[in-house]
């Protein structure tokens, strides 16, 4: 299983909906992708690291910064199928895409995502993701935090930009996605030619895709709280907590 080749692409799109531009923002003296990029490499995981953008804005900050780009041919409604018109031309088995707005992704975790991935030993799992529990109220109903329920093998059930599971009787347990999976490359090619489903179109997730198309997806649970950047207010306390963990 050693001879796995894990690749990590970083779809980076410059017009995104709630924050136009924001990879390219600047956090603590760099942009965003690059901070981005530069945890990722730190990690040492991969064979190869690559931005898959359709923006030759963010594709110069890359180069800039001595980073691999590819640029993307089609237009694409989702960062999974940005990085599967990539990976097709890709050598590799497992394809890590790591959200360009999610900085502060770490080694411990992106070794977890690889090592499901590696222990499947009966290909029950198509994609592996990150979650975290979080307890705020403000956490919970914050659409921009997707949330997600599982069953008892940590078989992603549902996700959804509202709180779930509701609470009536039963103290619930709540959990938030990270903006980071682990495809097999021949599931995320499959993914990629599935039209948008429905709920998918409903709630403006991908992750959608997956389970209504019967995709299996494993969440691996890590405690460390991510900070993924989707607001102006997002990117201010990406500042504050990379300069408390810098300095």
């Amino acid at each position: 299983m050693n001879s796995f080749r894990v690749v990590a692409m970083i779809p980076a799109r410059y017009e995104a909906t709630r924050f136009p531009g924001k990879l390219l923002k600047d956090l603590a003296g760099k942009p965003v992708i690059i901070r981005t990029l530069e945890a990722i490499l730190q990690t040492d995981l991969f064979e190869e690291v690559y931005v898959v953008t359709d923006s030759e804005e963010i594709a110069e900050s890359v180069k800039s910064h001595n980073g691999k780009v590819i640029k993307s041919k089609r237009n694409h409604q989702t960062g999974s199928d940005r990085i599967a018109e990539a990976a097709a031309q890709v050598e590799a088995d497992i394809i890590i895409n790591v959200q360009g707005d999610e900085p502060f992704v770490n080694k411990e975790s992106l070794e977890k995502l690889i090592q499901t991935l590696r222990d499947d030993k009966t290909g029950s799992i198509d994609i592996a993701t990150l979650v975290f529990p979080i307890s705020e109220s403000s956490d919970i109903n914050n659409p921009n935090n997707v949330k997600v329920v599982f069953d008892e093998n940590n078989k992603a059930l549902y996700f959804s930009r509202s709180p779930i599971p509701f609470e009536i009787g039963e103290k619930a347990t709540y959990y938030q996605h990270i903006g980071v999976y682990a495809f097999k490359k021949e599931a995320l090619l499959r993914f990629s030619k599935l039209p948008m489903s429905n709920l998918e179109k409903i709630e403006k997730l991908e992750n959608l895709r997956f389970l209504e198309n019967d995709m299996k997806v494993k969440v691996v649970l890590v405690s460390e709280k991510s900070v993924g950047i989707d607001t102006p207010e997002d990117l201010e306390k990406a500042i504050k907590l990379f300069k408390q963990k810098t300095s």
